[in-house]
Parts: structure tokens; sequence; C-alpha cells
């Protein structure tokens, strides 16, 4: 698969691209100190994937979920990433990121919009859409630069989905 850089422009750890209107519907609160992910052991912040990245040497893998209404999303978290392969897979090859647009419970603002960006950024259109990439960041100027591996969707098994993105790292740099 072919290789293309974005770059992302990020401020105190605030994403700025486009502002997205709230969410409709009903939704739940949420404190943001206590904050988790649907899937445990997933990150939620774009900062702290690239610094466990950078100190691992693995690539990020970031799946953007509509967690508590897609049902492709929920049928994958199920197959794939809830099982016990998968986890003993991805603690080895990625650090996981997860980037939710839920409907029915509030996120906190600032992942919301990291979440946004992410979104446009990789020009993401429907869900669940699973990216493999590499960030780069300047310190100078706090912008990620992007090296997407490639992408992925629902896959019905864990070893069809492993297999899928091992074909992307394969042509990772080192």
């Amino acid at each position: 698969m072919s290789r293309f850089v974005l770059t992302l422009f990020v401020v105190s750890g605030m994403m700025f691209t486009s502002s997205v209107s709230a969410q409709s519907g009903a939704s739940v609160p949420v404190n943001t100190n206590t904050y988790e992910p649907e899937n445990p052991g997933w990150l939620t912040n774009l900062d702290e994937a690239y610094a466990l990245s950078k100190k691992t040497g693995k690539p990020i893998m970031a799946n953007f979920t509509g967690s508590d209404w897609c049902g492709w999303c929920k049928k994958l978290t199920a197959s794939v990433f809830s099982q016990p392969e998968f986890k003993t897979w991805a603690e080895k090859n990625v650090v996981l990121l997860e980037l939710d647009f839920p409907r029915r419970k509030n996120i906190p603002e600032n992942i919301r919009q990291q979440n946004a960006n992410l979104q446009q950024a990789f020009q993401v259109m429907g869900y669940p859409t699973v990216w493999v990439f590499d960030l780069d960041k300047n310190e100078k100027d706090n912008n990620y630069s992007v090296s997407a591996l490639g992408k992925t969707g629902y896959t019905a098994t864990v070893n069809e989905f492993t297999q899928g993105v091992e074909q992307m790292l394969a042509n990772r740099k080192q």
C-alpha cells in the first residue's frame, strides 16, 4: 500500500482544523478525569499514544468507532478486539488508540475535538475504520507528521484482522 504524509497542527495538546457541531440526542455526562475507552487497554489521547509509540518503536493503530451505536463496530470489538489472541498480538506489535464518536454519551471536549480532527485528516467516512500509522513531531511548532501505513475495517476473525495489519507493518520503514 502506498504511503502518504499528513500534517496535524497541535497546540497545547488540542488539535485545531475545524469546529464540529455538538452531537444531538440524549447524552450521558462524563467526568473528564475518569473517561475510559470502550475497549480496555486502549488509549484515547493522541499525545499519549505518540509518547508510547516513540518509547516502544511501535506504530499506532487507531480505531475510528461509534461505540454506542455502530453495529459493525460492536461486532469488530466482539470478534477481534476483545479476544485474548488479539490482545497478545497487539501488545507485541502496535499502540492502540480509540477514536470514539458516540451518540448517547459525552466525551471530554478535548478528546471530541481531537477525534473530529483526526477523522477529517484521515478522511474517515464510515465506521469502523482502523488506520495504522507512524507519527513524528516537530517540537518547534508542535506539528505531527503522519506516515500512514494502511487502513482496514471490519473483519470477522482475529487471524484475518492481524494478517491484514501485518501486511501493512511489513511495508514500514524502520
